[in-house]
């Protein structure tokens, strides 16, 4: 690549994208804003007064050089390191950047230290949703680009080393699809209140695929909730989920009944709030409609009653990876902690 004046450019082939933007008009509408001279374009005696109104007194032509790499070629291969199970690129690199899409739903799984590695070989990033978060097909989820125009090709390879030779992400697909929920309280089971909790969970759950195909509604009896457990453990549902009865109150026996009823529990509570009493456990290799999906069993979950009421609590930030069958542990709920106040 060289330097020379736009003047003297006519014949020359151009290496990297040329964006025009034409001011607004009275009404206040922006007229155009866009690509006007690709990267390989061969300029034309008449493009010289465009370019030159542009701003462009001079312009980048294009000079091979084996050691160097063009931004839109390293872009490419950057974008390869990003490219796991459900994500594919979208399109030919502009202005150097190419970005990357989901190919169906599912939750964004990031390997966050490979990433840094990456982001820290200087002149290049990677730039992702984050980790964990739910996406639809077709969603962005990824774009790449060098910094400078053209790039070391070393540098390059220094980022591909750094990736480890695995790809950085991957959108692990939805696989739970039927759910049963335990709703517990003696005032509800009677009738005295109306359960605002269910539909509440059943909407949450019905933004992912899922089916709230059993529901028991039940007092606050620890033996009531533990065979409430049994019938559904008994059914083909993939998740349970128990509504109440989590706090320190000694009538809240949900937490005791979970325990008691067999299953491994993960974490009781947790850095989030709203939601530092929700429990996590699973019953190991016993597997619902879904079949086996990557955790370990049947997920069942106890949670507190923010839920019903909070617009965002720990159940939001932990349920795609439920559903798409991640297995989590107590470190996962952890690292919730840091930007844990919701």
């Amino acid at each position: 690549m060289r330097q020379i004046r736009t003047e003297d450019a006519v014949g020359q082939v151009l290496c990297h994208d040329m964006t025009q933007i034409i001011p607004t008009d009275e009404d206040g509408r922006k007229r155009f804003k866009g690509v006007r001279f690709r990267k390989g374009y061969v300029v034309q005696e008449e493009d010289i007064p465009v370019l030159l109104s542009m701003g462009k007194r001079n312009l980048y032509v294009w000079e091979m050089d084996e050691g160097k790499l063009h931004e839109n070629d390293a872009a490419h291969r950057l974008a390869a390191l990003c490219e796991g199970p459900g994500i594919e690129r979208v399109g030919e690199p502009s202005e150097g950047k190419i970005n990357l899409r989901a190919t169906h739903d599912g939750v964004l799984m990031v390997d966050s230290e490979r990433l840094l590695a990456v982001n820290s070989v200087e002149e290049v990033m990677v730039a992702t949703r984050p980790s964990n978060a739910a996406v639809r097909a077709g969603q962005l989820v990824a774009g790449t680009r060098a910094i400078p125009l053209v790039v070391d090709r070393g540098v390059v390879e220094a980022a591909e080393a750094a990736a480890q030779g695995a790809p950085l992400m991957s959108v692990e697909p939805f696989k739970l699809r039927r759910a049963g929920i335990i709703t517990t309280g003696s005032e509800v089971a009677a009738g005295l209140v109306k359960d605002r909790f269910t539909p509440v969970v059943e909407e949450k759950l019905a933004a992912f695929g899922v089916t709230a195909s059993e529901h028991e509604l039940v007092d606050d009896g620890i033996e009531s909730i533990r065979a409430a457990l049994a019938r559904l453990r008994a059914s083909d549902v993939d998740v349970i989920v128990c509504t109440g009865g989590m706090s320190v109150d000694p009538d809240d026996n949900t937490p005791g009944a979970i325990k008691g009823s067999g299953a491994r529990i993960v974490t009781y509570g947790a850095p989030v709030l709203p939601g530092a009493m929700m429990l996590l456990g699973y019953y190991e290799g016993e597997f619902g409609h879904a079949g086996r999906t990557g955790a370990p069993g049947r997920p069942v979950l106890g949670l507190p009653g923010c839920v019903m009421y909070s617009k965002t609590t720990i159940f939001d930030l932990v349920l795609p990876r439920i559903l798409a069958g991640v297995e989590l542990a107590r470190r996962d709920f952890v690292a919730l902690g840091e930007g844990g106040l919701l």
